[in-house]
């Protein structure tokens, strides 16, 4: 009851027209940046606690900065280039908000994952109800009692739901639902919007590959993938699931990611305080038992179930069939297969579901050409991972099974706007229009076939008739 209570504040402050006006949605864009600034210690304490997380705030300070800079370019009519049809109109496409939407966040990456498209939201004009993973309840909580104080307690309002609620949720008809999660969940969530014609975006996870080739820079390669990989204790819709190695450089590789991890954790990683943690018993569990399951363990493998900890792990000699191959990873554990070509990594690759990340490493610029166009994902990085899923500039989403839609910067905007097809026309020139109308006389169909063989030189014809 509360929920439905909410939506419908909300539904009433839209269609009073409260979100429409500039200033409106730039007051509360920087409404969310001086929460973040105000409360930075109170949100890294509850990452901490939830996580054992460093900081993802300055990802939503940058999205907001964005849209501050940029929202009143965003908001203006696009005027459609003129042709002879049209040369005494106007034809434009204007941006409207679609509404009162839906945001539910992912527990991998909570702040960055329910305030990142909220700023879009608000940019694009809509009332927003945002949910928190239940997973994270510190940093759920945080947001729960904080953006009434800062946000339009009409427009904004923030829900904690169980994972399994979730549908019943989306079944109280928003005008958009974003989601980021796994695939299972994401399936659930789309079905139950489909009940009610709810357009989605969904970012969800899978099994994003790495290959690594060899001809490449060996030591910056292994820093920048255990970075990515063993960040947020591998807890991570982007981070690399699995490198597919050159079999030449597998050796050299593995060396390589070994004195990584003493680099950035130290002797006993369980001591570090750079390193998280899982973010309860049920993941820790799964991730467990498909370590123990899978490959050989070249590093690490220790898991200590009361503190929730996996030691960052690098498996060899893993066949495609293991659990680890067969699951998506949300934990500090990297497989590593070996390859013989590019071609054979491009087919594996492909073999699979499309994934939301593709990551290549090569100094040879033609074997990254080969795996950006000829693999299929949502977002492609080459000698670096993460990175692009983080630039506001790029729109970041899935594709086939990794999701539908995509956000950050103008893309959020877009995602969260109707995009309305509007001709502005005049009463005159009836004169040449009028043949459109019947009765059909012969002398009426040989000038409107006349006409349209001129359209092929001069664009426009057929739409004035």
């Amino acid at each position: 009851c509360s929920r439905t209570r909410l939506g419908e504040r909300a539904r009433v402050a839209f269609q009073a027209g409260r979100t429409l006006k500039e200033s409106f949605r730039l007051s509360q864009l920087e409404a969310v940046v001086r929460m973040v600034e105000e409360h930075e210690c109170d949100f890294v304490d509850a990452l901490r606690k939830d996580l054992h997380k460093v900081r993802e705030l300055m990802l939503v300070k940058n999205e907001a900065f964005h849209a501050t800079n940029n929202l009143k370019k965003w908001m203006q009519p696009q005027y459609v280039e003129r042709n002879l049809s049209t040369s005494l109109d106007d034809c434009v496409v204007i941006s409207e908000p679609l509404g009162v939407v839906f945001i539910m966040g992912t527990w991998c990456s909570p702040i960055q994952m329910c305030l990142g498209p909220l700023v879009g939201a608000i940019a694009a004009g809509n009332c927003a109800i945002i949910s928190p993973s239940e997973c994270t309840p510190h940093t759920s909580e945080l947001l729960h009692r904080l953006l009434p104080f800062y946000l339009d307690n009409e427009c904004f309002h923030v829900i904690i739901v169980s994972t399994n609620d979730l549908p019943e949720v989306v079944d109280l008809k928003y005008d958009h639902v974003f989601f980021t999660g796994n695939r299972e969940e994401g399936r659930r969530i789309a079905q139950a919007a489909a009940r009610t014609f709810t357009p989605v975006t969904l970012i969800l996870g899978g099994k994003n590959p790495c290959y690594v080739d060899q001809h490449c820079d060996i030591a910056t390669t292994a820093q920048r993938v255990a970075w990515a990989r063993f960040h947020n204790a591998g807890q991570s819709l982007v981070a690399p699931d699995y490198v597919l190695c050159h079999r030449d450089v597998k050796v050299r590789l593995v060396q390589a990611l070994k004195c990584c991890l003493v680099q950035f954790y130290g002797s006993d990683p369980r001591e570090s305080c750079s390193l998280g943690r899982m973010v309860n018993l049920e993941i820790f569990n799964r991730t467990r038992d498909m370590l123990w399951r899978s490959g050989k363990v070249a590093v690490g493998g220790q898991a200590v179930e009361a503190e929730k900890y996996i030691a960052p792990t690098i498996l060899t000699e893993v066949a495609e069939s293991d659990p680890i191959m067969q699951q998506d990873i949300f934990g500090p554990i990297l497989p590593i297969l070996t390859v013989n070509s590019v071609d054979e990594a491009i087919a594996f690759i492909n073999k699979q579901e499309k994934p939301l990340c593709v990551y290549a490493y090569s100094s040879n610029s033609k074997v990254i050409s080969r795996l950006m166009s000829e693999t299929s994902s949502g977002s492609f990085c080459s000698n670096d991972s993460v990175l692009q899923s983080l630039m506001v500039a790029l729109p970041f989403g899935g594709v086939g099974a990794s999701g539908v839609g995509s956000y950050h910067g103008h893309y959020s905007f877009d995602t969260f706007s109707h995009r309305k097809s509007c001709l502005l026309r005049s009463t005159r020139f009836e004169c040449v229009t009028y043949l459109r109308y019947p009765p059909y006389e012969d002398r009426n169909l040989s000038l409107m076939t006349w006409a349209s063989t001129l359209s092929q030189k001069s664009q426009g014809w057929c739409q004035i008739l």
